[in-house]
């Protein structure tokens, strides 16, 4: 009862604040346009708001792409076991510390939980064996990768271990382990108890799955991940998030590029060539790219854009020193088709033989 009178106690603290606040799609022209290169959690900790993103970065690049990000200016990494490429990140970050560019804690290194580690004695592991990878005694945030839990394949068996139960099966397929999202979540909440991830949080879920977790979290998430950009703007789940106190990340940011040469988005689809957003970026003396992270970072989430190149990383990066009018922020977000490109529900079937919706 008590705990509940304190959520009850903080929550009219957020709409209180957000009273006064811009507007939750961001519609408001940043009257500083630095004042949204961080995002503060709820643990009072201060997250970058663009990071690189580390999702299809090959191991042969991985490395030297953090070290350059750090001399490039980057303080945040999205990291994950499944991206298979920790080790490296790890070495670019070590090698950028010894060098005495950064220290540890300089720097935000996100990771996440993959789908065959949700019970609660594998995702204790799963954190750790994370932790050795990166070189790291801590994560500055750790998410639950997707809201799928898969049976536990051991990390001697294979690592990462991706999709497949058993990839050399006759007949490939996702094998399902139905746990119980609270008993993750208490893994999580132990993970922070122990030092091991100061801040906790998920992707890829909806309201209804934050609203179950907040009912019975001891340490409430401190983060959202989910795929946004111009044409899916989630524009009620970020206010949900900002009425909870709940920072919100945005992956593939710029929409279908990431998608294409998997075969699931064609370069058609690409936000980035859409008139509207092609004007806004020639009236700011912009590119194209960067007036969408932009509004992503105005709107208040954060951004994790990927690249390996040194040019694109610096481009990337250099937002806040231009601000969005907020005609411009509200033609932006009208470009909203509710068009995902990362959905289970779709991309499944066709790569891993087993049918798994999870946004219906």
């Amino acid at each position: 009862a008590a705990r509940a009178m304190h959520r009850a106690h903080l929550r009219i603290q957020r709409l209180a604040a957000m009273a006064t606040a811009a507007p939750a799609d961001g519609a408001a022209a940043a009257a500083d346009p630095a004042a949204c290169k961080f995002l503060e959690l709820a643990s009072g900790d201060r997250m970058p708001s663009v990071g690189l993103g580390l999702w299809k970065i090959g191991r042969d690049s991985c490395a030297d792409a953090c070290y350059e990000a750090i001399k490039a200016g980057y303080r945040c990494f999205d990291a994950a076991c499944d991206y298979g490429n920790e080790q490296e990140c790890g070495q670019g970050i070590k090698r950028a510390i010894d060098e005495g560019i950064v220290s540890r804690k300089d720097l935000w290194v996100t990771s996440k939980l993959w789908n065959t580690y949700h019970r609660r004695e594998h995702a204790i592991a799963a954190c750790k064996k994370s932790l050795s990878d990166l070189g790291l005694d801590y994560v500055d945030l750790y998410l639950i990768h997707f809201p799928i839990s898969l049976k536990f394949v051991p990390f001697e068996t294979r690592y990462p271990p991706e999709w497949f139960h058993d990839p050399n099966s006759a007949t490939p397929r996702m094998e399902e382990d139905l746990v119980p999202m609270r008993e993750t979540w208490e893994a999580m909440e132990q993970l922070h108890e122990m030092g091991l991830a100061r801040n906790i949080g998920i992707c890829n879920v909806g309201v209804t799955m934050l609203r179950d977790i907040l009912s019975y979290a001891k340490v409430e998430p401190s983060m959202l991940q989910v795929e946004l950009h111009p044409y899916n703007t989630q524009e009620k789940l970020v206010r949900f998030c900002k009425e909870w106190g709940i920072a919100v990340t945005g992956f593939s940011n710029l929409g279908a590029g990431s998608y294409v040469e998997l075969g699931v988005a064609t370069a058609e689809e690409s936000c980035l060539e859409e008139p509207t957003v092609k004007s806004i970026a020639q009236a700011h003396g912009r590119t194209p790219a960067q007036v969408v992270l932009r509004w992503a970072v105005q709107r208040g989430t954060a951004v994790v854009p990927k690249t390996t190149k040194p040019a694109r990383m610096r481009e990337n990066i250099d937002l806040f020193n231009f601000s969005l009018t907020s005609e411009e922020m509200a033609a932006i977000a009208a470009l909203n088709k509710n068009k995902r490109f990362n959905d289970p529900g779709n991309f499944c079937e066709g790569a891993f033989n087993t049918f798994y919706p999870i946004y219906e």
